[in-house]
């Protein structure tokens, strides 16, 4: 591997090497260059990558502040790889961000699997629904069954006469255990999320202030 040096080198200096890397291909041949060591020596330093100038690195880091988690990971490793060559320890002199962050974003680029915190993986209290698919199905089904759409159609809300107290009967009678069932508040909590909301069911709004037929 060719060994890096961080420097800032301006577009003149750039072209030199270029220039030298240009005419160490055409002077040595292939075979040569695999013989002698010192042509190598150069022609690897020649193809030095190009870092961003002290301007764009600040401009880098603060957007990288701006991210968090897998969006800072993923784009360390963009600019990991369009600058520094997809070396995580030339990103951590150039950037100065944790090589151990831009390897795990760029193996995470590479597999296309996003590594996750076991505290945000396993932290944080699940919803009843999510705790007890079965009865919450159960609960779906029992709405539904007591539901009517909204008369108007403006909504996808639907409209119940089932109440938390019956809603909470009607799952003990399927054979839920009362271990797995709310309070009657939670309940009623839980079937406005679910989309229902306990009204009286009707064929239809009345239209008020008919005009009498003449």
């Amino acid at each position: 591997m060719p060994k890096y040096y961080i420097a800032r080198l301006s577009e003149a200096e750039q072209q030199s090497l270029k220039d030298l890397g240009d005419f160490l291909k055409r002077t040595y041949p292939a075979h040569t260059l695999r013989q002698s060591p010192l042509p190598a020596m150069m022609l690897e330093a020649t193809a030095m990558p190009v870092l961003p100038s002290a301007s764009q690195v600040e401009d880098l880091r603060l957007a990288a502040s701006q991210l968090s988690g897998p969006e800072r990971r993923a784009f360390q490793a963009e600019m990991a790889l369009k600058y520094c060559e997809g070396n995580a320890r030339l990103a951590e002199r150039v950037f100065g961000w944790g090589r151990q962050t831009v390897a795990l974003g760029l193996a995470e680029k590479r597999s296309g699997f996003i590594c996750q915190r076991s505290q945000s993986g396993f932290s944080g209290n699940q919803r009843w629904e999510e705790r007890y698919p079965e009865a919450a199905a159960v609960l779906v089904a029992l709405a539904e069954a007591h539901s009517q759409q909204d008369p108007s159609f403006r909504t996808s809300i639907a409209y119940t006469r089932l109440t938390a107290a019956e809603a909470l009967r009607q799952l003990q009678a399927q054979g839920v255990v009362d271990q797995h069932l709310p309070a009657p508040s939670t309940m009623a909590v839980i079937l406005n999320r679910l989309g229902y909301r306990l009204r009286p069911v009707v064929k239809a709004k009345p239209q008020k202030n008919c005009p009498r037929p003449t």
